[in-house]
């Protein structure tokens, strides 16, 4: 029986051009790229080159990009940075907010910022209306993710960058996962701090990038060196940064395709299940092209993950940083807090790289049959 992967929300496989690039790397480019003799400076160029092209891929300058380890230290780089030097104040966010955030902000509140948290509504997005409402003039940080990363649903990213637009707070956002889905250009929006991560898009891990708005006060989280123009210190990890540019350089070349193809395995993936008369729910509305986040009535998620993993089906019940807890969702209890059910009976699916018509087809039907037998 194949194995079908359905959870590249959590992750992705590195595609074989990306590890193809990262190789010669490896194998010649040893160098410390702050050293000033011949390797150091080889290691220097393929950074540079690396942070011309991804900063181009977002309409950034190649000063406005910081490497990092990945998305998570991406937020906490832009929360902690932007904040540091305040020791109090007032931030916004959300309570759908990937664990990077809601963990970074609640550790603002231990420090004595005040924390509003933004509801979202039943379709699962914030409304710009409600986050504009919750400013004050003590407001310094707005944080509203890009794209759920449980559901999938889109957040008014543009729609609040305007309302901030005679506001001074900074506006961060989580963009991990519209990366390569959505298309992100930030001389068209109002986001000051962007984070991003490698491996959601067939990247390695170990690797993102945060985008700093030239001017945005950015206090470092790490001390040592003055790497990345003294904001983020500690050996650049190039071999990374090289496998990063050819999977952002693939991502823009492919995006199109790779979105309506995306979009066709989930409606492929829904009608199966219709077909096979599973009583489900989607959870969200106006979702990006590549995650559907399903209620199935009368299952238990426990139950349900356990059989699908026998059945060779890899999906997850939400944000992989809770796999394998089962806990109730924080963004379904958000998006439903009048129907615990669903908290309890949701998975999310996510298509990419590893699939194919054939194998989304063959993974709906074996849900479905799963579905039946514990139905019963």
């Amino acid at each position: 029986m194949e194995a079908i992967y359905l959870d590249h929300a959590a992750t992705t496989p590195v595609h074989d051009e990306v590890i193809e690039a990262m190789v010669p790397v490896y194998r010649e480019v040893y160098g410390n790229p702050s050293s000033i003799h011949q390797y150091g400076r080889k290691a220097r160029q393929v950074l540079d080159e690396a942070r011309r092209k991804v900063a181009a891929s977002i309409g950034a300058g190649e000063k406005e990009i910081i490497f990092t380890s990945g998305g998570t230290e991406a937020d906490n780089l832009a929360i902690f940075g932007v904040t540091e030097e305040l020791g109090e104040g007032h931030v916004v966010t959300t309570s759908i907010e990937h664990h990077a955030v809601l963990h970074a902000v609640a550790a603002l509140e231990k420090q004595g910022f005040d924390v509003t948290y933004v509801a979202p509504e039943p379709d699962g997005a914030v409304t710009a209306e409600a986050v504009k409402e919750a400013l004050r003039e003590d407001t310094v940080l707005v944080s509203v993710m890009m794209v759920n990363n449980e559901t999938g649903v889109r957040q008014p990213v543009e729609e609040i960058g305007e309302a901030l637009k005679n506001h001074p707070a900074y506006f961060h956002s989580d963009a991990v996962q519209a990366l390569g889905i959505e298309n992100i250009d930030v001389r068209e929006t109002a986001v000051d701090l962007l984070a991003f991560s490698g491996h959601k898009i067939n990247g390695p891990k170990g690797i993102g990038f945060l985008f700093a708005r030239e001017g945005v006060p950015l206090t470092p989280m790490t001390y040592g060196g003055e790497q990345e123009r003294k904001r983020r210190a500690g050996t650049e990890n190039v071999q990374a940064v090289k496998g990063l540019e050819k999977a952002m350089e693939m991502m823009e070349e492919n995006r199109e395709e790779n979105v309506a193809q995306y979009e066709n395995y989930k409606k492929s993936f829904l009608s199966v299940l219709e077909e096979e008369e599973v009583s489900f729910e989607v959870n969200g509305q106006n979702t990006t092209a590549a995650i559907v986040n399903i209620s199935f009535h009368n299952m238990d998620v426990e139950t349900m993950l356990t059989n699908f993993d026998l059945e060779k089906v890899a999906a997850s019940s939400g944000s992989a940083c809770t796999a394998g807890s089962f806990e109730p969702s924080h963004v379904l209890s958000a998006m439903f807090p009048d129907d615990p059910e669903r908290m309890r009976n949701s998975i999310r699916f996510s298509f990419g790289a590893a699939n194919n018509e054939t194998n989304v087809k063959e993974a709906a039907r074996r849900v479905a049959s799963i579905y039946r037998r514990l139905n019963k």
